[in-house]
């Protein structure tokens, strides 16, 4: 069983950056636009090759990522970055299509309560959105990548239990509509190894290599441990929050999303190449620090520091 497992195991993984989206929009501060610049350049600068910029949202719901259009065209004039927003419905992918970011996100949250509460609109309504999304994308002739984001796949602060099947619907809905890709989130930090196992095996059986990534939230302190198991279904992509910011209105006491410096050092640990040098990252979470004064940051690497074997058992396991 343990070599099977392993087998299963990529040789090199991609942690993608949503702290410029997921973690500011939860935080009360607005973090000025150049200093959101500086971010992103540190960041691919350690070796980062997805960023996700910000929400074509409006302004006056989340002045925080007001600046979205700009950090865009900013994040564009690096090569080989990959630059994501997220869109909350067809204006906002009108938005993104003009911006011209590489890749869409639209979320749907399997819990139909917290798809109300959080977009105004049923599952099945976000759904529809997605194959008018595709149809606008289609007619521009962009390249553009749509990624179906179900969010809540393990549990919902309002409606309790979201059950499995329902989320494979949904996510094979998205794909019907027009979707490119699909990835699955444990927005409110419900997840456990086993149960991400389980639903991640189920989903790749449908999805096959659409089926792109994992986004986990450490409310309960089972972040990484859900990403190991999500890692050994043969998942390479990981959302993360630089210091662990981020959260979501309807899961309170929630501590963020999985810290980018923590997994990629877990993934660095085990020999999971993932193309990121953990000292410049270490040296923009620092600086994080400095930006974000007072703000609820997390994180165990940034306390604690690289250990001495880091280097020797990083290359031991490659």
């Amino acid at each position: 069983m343990p070599a099977a497992i392993s087998s299963c195991r990529p040789a090199s993984a991609t942690v993608r950056e949503v702290g410029l989206r997921d973690g500011l929009q939860s935080l009360s501060v607005v973090l000025p636009t150049q200093r959101k610049f500086d971010w992103i350049d540190a960041a691919y600068a350690a070796g980062q090759r997805e960023i996700e910029v910000g929400s074509f949202v409006p302004a006056r719901l989340l002045p925080q990522l007001a600046d979205t259009d700009e950090l865009v065209a900013y994040a564009r004039r690096l090569p080989g970055l990959s630059v994501s927003v997220l869109v909350p419905n067809l204006k906002g992918a009108q938005r993104a299509l003009a911006s011209g970011a590489d890749l869409m996100l639209v979320p749907l949250s399997a819990s139909h309560a917290h798809s109300l509460a959080n977009l105004r609109k049923t599952p099945q309504e976000v759904v529809a959105m997605v194959g008018e999304i595709r149809a606008a994308r289609d007619a521009a002739g962009s390249a553009m990548q749509i990624e179906g984001g179900v969010g809540t796949a393990f549990g919902c602060t309002l409606q309790g239990e979201v059950p499995p099947d329902e989320v494979l619907r949904l996510m094979q809905a998205l794909l019907d509509a027009g979707a490119d890709r699909v990835s699955l989130a444990d927005t409110v930090g419900y997840a456990d190894p086993a149960s991400v196992r389980r639903l991640f095996e189920q989903a790749r059986r449908i999805a096959g290599d659409r089926l792109c990534c994992a986004h986990f939230h450490d409310t309960r302190g089972l972040g990484l441990a859900n990403v190991l198991a999500a890692l050994e279904t043969g998942v390479s992509r990981f959302d993360a929050c630089l210091a662990g910011i981020g959260g979501c209105p309807q899961a309170p006491g929630a501590s963020g999303n999985v810290s980018t410096e923590d997994l990629v050092f877990m993934l660095e640990s085990m020999g999971i190449d993932t193309g990121v040098d953990m000292e410049k990252l270490l040296a923009l979470r620092e600086l994080a620090g400095r930006w974000l004064p007072g703000q609820p940051l997390h994180g165990a690497l940034w306390r604690a520091g690289l250990p001495k074997t880091f280097r020797a058992r990083a290359g031991a396991a490659a």
